[in-house]
């Protein structure tokens, strides 16, 4: 059979080459092949601004985590200088006694009273902040945050039913801990339910999630109509959220499970990178889709009833602040989790300061402040987003 003479196309586009090999190698034209490179070079700029935005974004945040605690113990009504707080904690540290009665006091006020509040601060709000950016992570929507699904709403209908029925069984730490299981046993049952033939689907998540929430809020109401004013006041101030009453004991209990968890969460940072490709994608990867859910899942569970046991209901922290992190420098979460948990220490170590110097003689609920600076901000985030993107879909 004799062969097939080429036929040579007429136009801009240069005539097929063959290769040495004897296939035919066709060339694109010139419309076709200029947009990737315009492509690679648009994207690149806007990488590396991002990446150079990294260093600097740290140390920020770390800086102001430093200032702002200072700032905070050293605020009150009894107003202590920075230098004398550095001075009391060398000699809190080292046992050296205070010069005279007045040092003596501000040590006190220092020590016992401002410095657990300032550590549950940092704790709490690092804890939210974190468990925000794996609920993000792990669900792709940067609208998700802890309480999707269910475990506060867990706390609080667990802590309602303390308050109301005076159970004491564990003494003065009874309702620190109802919280804590309240909130875990919510998150199992969504988990629990949203999960069928070994595979969990997030929008059934979501919507079981839903549900809880509606289940623990209604729980709450029956329990406010049930308690006595005296119960019934102090349901409302527990939802609102406040560090008002944070102790050492409380430290020491919530710092080994924050500090773990968030350990545990940066060990994560690569597989919800992957499994921002989509779950087929990252299961080629070598990714354990199911895995990483159910851990990334008890993660939040345990950093959120850890918040929220001891804090009562802090609103918006677990959203905004990754959300604005991920604007800054990307969603790589190598460094979208750290800085998040600096943020959001940073975040609340302010909004606790405000609460306790804004009305004087008074203490506000740190979550009334975070949801009403919060709410509006997020406003913005929505529309600035829609303006940009052209909506969600």
């Amino acid at each position: 059979m004799s062969a097939v003479a080429p036929v040579r196309l007429t136009g801009t586009s240069p005539a097929p080459q063959a290769d040495p090999a004897g296939t035919v190698a066709v060339h694109e034209s010139p419309e076709q092949a200029a947009p990737a490179p315009a492509a690679a070079g648009h994207e690149a700029p806007v990488m590396d601004v991002r990446l150079r935005r990294v260093p600097w974004l740290l140390a920020a945040l770390v800086l102001g985590l430093v200032l702002a605690a200072l700032v905070s113990v050293g605020t009150g009504q009894y107003s202590i200088s920075p230098a004398e707080v550095v001075a009391g904690l060398r000699r809190a540290l080292t046992g050296a006694a205070a010069p005279d009665r007045a040092t003596q006091m501000a040590d006190a006020a220092l020590v016992t009273v401002r410095l657990p509040r300032v550590l549950m601060a940092l704790l709490v709000g690092a804890a939210l902040a974190c468990g925000g950016a794996l609920m993000q992570g792990v669900f792709g929507n940067p609208l998700a945050e802890p309480g999707i699904v269910g475990v506060s709403s867990g706390a609080a209908a667990a802590a309602c039913i303390v308050i109301v029925f005076g159970l004491t069984f564990l003494g003065e730490w009874t309702m620190v801990a109802g919280a804590f299981v309240g909130g875990l046993v919510a998150t199992a049952v969504v988990y629990t339910t949203a999960r069928q033939d070994g595979r969990t689907e997030v929008v059934t998540l979501v919507l079981t999630g839903i549900a809880v929430n509606a289940v623990g809020g209604a729980v709450i109401a029956l329990m406010t109509f049930l308690g006595d004013s005296s119960a019934r006041e102090e349901i409302v101030f527990w939802q609102l959220g406040s560090l008002n009453g944070s102790r050492w004991d409380h430290v020491w209990i919530v710092t080994p499970v924050v500090l773990v968890c968030l350990a545990a969460s940066l060990l994560s940072a690569r597989s919800l990178d992957l499994l921002a490709l989509g779950e087929k994608p990252a299961r080629h990867l070598g990714v354990d889709v199911e895995r990483l859910r159910l851990s990334v899942v008890v993660l939040v569970a345990l950093l959120t009833s850890a918040a929220v046991a001891f804090a009562g209901i802090i609103s918006f922290v677990g959203l905004v602040v990754p959300h604005l992190i991920r604007m800054m420098v990307g969603p790589g979460h190598r460094v979208l989790l750290p800085a998040s948990m600096l943020g959001g220490a940073l975040l609340l170590a302010v909004a606790d300061t405000v609460a306790r110097t804004a009305v004087p003689y008074a203490d506000l609920p740190i979550g009334l402040l975070t949801a009403l600076v919060g709410g509006p901000f997020f406003f913005y985030l929505i529309r600035r987003t829609r303006r940009g993107a052209g909506g969600w879909s």
